[in-house]
């Protein structure tokens, strides 16, 4: 053998030693580390998310697992052997990288994710080596609010109570904001429920308004601010669904009361100022219905109330002195309302039976003035007559 050939005073040996002490790993095995970098990530709903876990160094022999949290409760994300729907590996196959992706994040997936190594064991897999946990949070969108009214349509007066709704949404801070025609109502109640930390939530928020008949053609607007929100979200309700107008009802006559026996007589109602527009009119004679008149087309005032108007035609015959005539409207499925108008005679007609030429009875014949006028130019007429012919005798 060639002996060995001194470098500087160094054996060839002694040089090829000194290198594989400086060279990292050369000579032994590399330490093995799991490295799990991200502390935390926030990620919208319904974007992908990616979790990164690397390991390096000599591992031994065993899978490498994703959960999410902790102890016995935690829940297998990802392994080798299969994962939930929505998780796939980032680089398929790798020994090293066990990066995953998350597609179409949801608000449940928020919480701490663990990149887990394993290795072999008599009898099975037991823990070697944990990352230290990635806190995901995940922002969501509140869904389109929606607003609903009363139960059943409300008159004008005493405050009515309206409800926006929205939910599905994270983090928990969440502004409403009611409108009626674009003018912003004060003191809405607002609850975000659950009250404890929770991955969404939902909101239910009321407010209190006193309807007026112009209301008709109103909006009620819930709008929403939240911090995944480019623009705020908005609910219009028309206060028309909930809103209901009783009529005004206005009974006349044409000619005015009192009439003339036997003269044409016409009734006139009006139904002014209602809402919704489903009503009927219909006539009654002291009680008893008649026909419905002459019904006036249905018209829309300039407030979107509606006036219903009918005319009815009577003789004014002896039978109907002191009669009622009554307008009758039903609206909206409501009690009827009712306004009267009585007929009177500029004359009293004279009693059934008895001749209107007639003395009263129990009244004298000479009572009247007229009769004793009568027989005084009687014997006026009389005189002057006598008078004429004796002043004729004398000539």
């Amino acid at each position: 053998m060639a002996p060995s050939t001194p470098v500087s005073g160094l054996s060839l040996p002694c040089l090829v030693l000194l290198l594989l002490l400086e060279i990292p790993g050369a000579g032994g095995s590399q330490e093995f580390q799991l490295l799990q970098p991200q502390g935390a990530v926030s990620v919208s709903a319904g974007e992908t998310l990616t979790l990164s876990c690397s390991v390096t160094g000599l591992a031994p022999v065993g899978r490498v697992t994703w959960f999410k949290g902790s102890g016995s409760g935690r829940q297998l994300v990802y392994a080798q052997t299969g994962s939930l729907p929505r998780v796939t590996r980032a680089v398929s196959g790798s020994d090293t990288d066990f990066t995953i992706h998350i597609r179409d994040t949801r608000p449940e997936d928020a919480g701490i994710y663990h990149c887990v190594k394993f290795r072999k064991v008599s009898g099975g897999d037991e823990e070697f080596r944990s990352g230290a946990g990635t806190a995901v949070t995940v922002s969501a969108r509140p869904s389109a609010p929606s607003v609903s009214g009363p139960p059943s349509r409300a008159e004008p007066g005493p405050p009515v109570t309206f409800t926006c709704t929205s939910g599905g949404f994270s983090p928990r801070d969440i502004a409403v904001t009611w409108l009626k025609n674009g003018i912003r109502l004060p003191d809405p109640q607002t609850r975000v429920l659950p009250a404890q930390e929770s991955v969404s939530y939902n909101m239910s928020s009321t407010v209190g308004l006193s309807l007026t008949p112009g209301d008709a053609r109103s909006q009620l607007t819930c709008q929403i601010e939240h911090s995944t929100l480019l623009d705020p979200l908005r609910a219009t309700y028309n206060l028309s669904d909930a809103l209901r107008v009783p009529p005004r009802l206005r009974v006349g006559t044409a000619p005015a009361a009192p009439v003339t026996l036997n003269a044409s007589v016409t009734f006139t109602c009006r139904a002014e100022g209602f809402y919704p527009k489903d009503a009927s009119l219909t006539w009654l004679e002291n009680g008893n219905e008649m026909d419905l008149g002459k019904p006036a087309p249905l018209a829309e005032n300039p407030d979107g109330t509606y006036t219903l108007q009918s005319s009815l035609e009577v003789k004014a015959t002896e039978q109907r002195s002191q009669s009622a005539f009554t307008c009758q409207v039903v609206h909206n499925s409501q009690p009827p309302v009712n306004a009267s108008e009585m007929l009177r005679f500029s004359q009293p007609p004279p009693e059934p039976g008895k001749d209107p030429t007639s003395c009263d009875a129990g009244q004298s014949p000479f009572s009247s003035p007229a009769l004793w006028i009568g027989l005084f130019l009687e014997k006026v007429l009389a005189a002057a007559f006598l008078l004429f012919l004796f002043l004729r005798s004398k000539q």
